[in-house]
């Protein structure tokens, strides 16, 4: 699975911030024709996501565009448009059913059929941002295979169940924890809220670090500013892949001596200790450090 540490917006209809985007060695570009775009500039945005698609060298960087949501209308031109391009996935916004889902599926799988190209290759991620996106999660998490990531929209949630947004965020603490909860029961990223003052940097660091020590893979961004610090908030230090290694290293050897639990630097080393080391070699990995 792709890393994701920072999915950066950029607005569809914008040739030259997708361009600065390009540039940025961020993990995904997202390229809007929901919010970002206004309602007039849809139309352009589907042409120019094409066309970026079609000519532009995105290097390391995934290749997602966002549709409308399923069911406002604009959806069906959104993936006529730009699936021809093939980029490497669709993000759907405001999901609230699993059949949502899988009908956004099956518009994909037609194109593959179409265009003879491998099944599957197109993965979805959907942005749970209303109340009755987050209880219906049981059915969302396990709707499609093309499934990759739950991503929680703090904003839109918090003016859906009438909450005021602070910037400790206890009014979306619940929905932001049930977000990493379903994701890691069915095998899925899940990817955190967006830290909307791009001029804090304090602020999104520190949010960025609290979202990694809840398991979040990562975070959305809006601005190029924010890209760095995110990355780096999602990316296991140097000591810690280490040590996740040495964790590793010892486990296989007290296995092939016939032990358990073992104790490494007088702590003891057992199954949800194995699993966290696990989880910062696959981050390392997927982030390109090892």
């Amino acid at each position: 699975m792709h890393a994701r540490r920072a999915l950066l917006y950029m607005p569809g209809d914008d040739m030259r911030k997708i361009l600065k985007a390009i540039t940025l060695g961020v993990d995904c570009i997202c390229m809007d024709m929901e919010d970002g775009v206004a309602i007039n500039r849809k139309a352009e945005a589907r042409a120019t996501i094409a066309q970026a698609l079609q000519s532009l060298d995105f290097g390391r960087s995934e290749r997602l565009a966002r549709i409308n949501p399923v069911g406002s209308g604009l959806e069906v031109a959104d993936l006529e448009d730009v699936l021809p391009a093939r980029p490497d996935g669709i993000v759907i916004p405001k999901l609230e059913y699993g059949e949502q889902v899988q009908w956004v599926s099956e518009q994909i799988a037609h194109a593959e059929e179409e265009y003879d190209w491998t099944p599957g290759g197109i993965c979805l991620l959907v942005v749970v941002e209303t109340a009755r996106g987050i209880i219906n999660l049981n059915q969302i998490a396990r709707a499609d295979p093309r499934l990759e990531a739950l991503i929680f929209g703090a904003e839109d949630f918090a003016g859906d169940i009438g909450a005021t947004r602070t910037q400790e965020g206890k009014e979306v603490f619940y929905a932001r924890s049930a977000i990493v909860t379903y994701a890691a029961a069915f095998g899925l990223q899940a990817i955190d809220m967006v830290h909307i003052d791009f001029q804090d940097h304090e602020g999104l660091r520190r949010e960025a670090l609290e979202g990694a020590r809840m398991a979040f893979a990562g975070k959305q961004v809006i601005h190029p500013n924010q890209v760095a610090p995110v990355q780096e908030a999602f990316t296991p230090g140097d000591d810690a892949i280490a040590y996740a290694l040495r964790i590793m290293r010892t486990f296989e050897e007290n296995q092939q001596a016939g032990k358990g639990a073992f104790a490494l630097d007088g702590k003891m080393i057992d199954a949800p200790i194995l699993k966290a080391a696990e989880r910062v070699i696959a981050l390392a990995q997927a982030a390109g450090k090892l």
